[in-house]
């Protein structure tokens, strides 16, 4: 995934506050009161708007945490079953 390059510069308030300036914030759909989710690698801080999907298939739907990825109830069901049959075979 390429990043683009905003150029935009915000300083950190004494509250430890960033604002996100209004035209990311439509560029990216991010409304007041969106969850926003912060990862950081290599020295480099980066956030996103919170999507709930499961990493498997993108579904939104019966998500929930496993081993800190997020998996909806039909490809846990899947992987149970693809579990279940590797056991059976050895």
């Amino acid at each position: 995934m390429k990043r683009q390059q905003e150029g935009i510069i915000r300083a950190v308030d004494q509250q430890g506050r960033v604002v996100i300036p209004k035209e990311m914030r439509t560029r990216y759909g991010i409304e007041l009161g969106d969850p926003i989710e912060f990862f950081a690698e290599n020295h480099t801080i980066m956030m996103k708007k919170y999507d709930p999907t499961c990493v498997f298939c993108g579904s939104e739907k019966n998500v929930t945490s496993f081993q800190g990825r997020l998996i909806c109830a039909n490809c846990m069901k899947a992987l149970q079953k693809s579990v279940a049959s590797s056991k059976s075979k050895k």
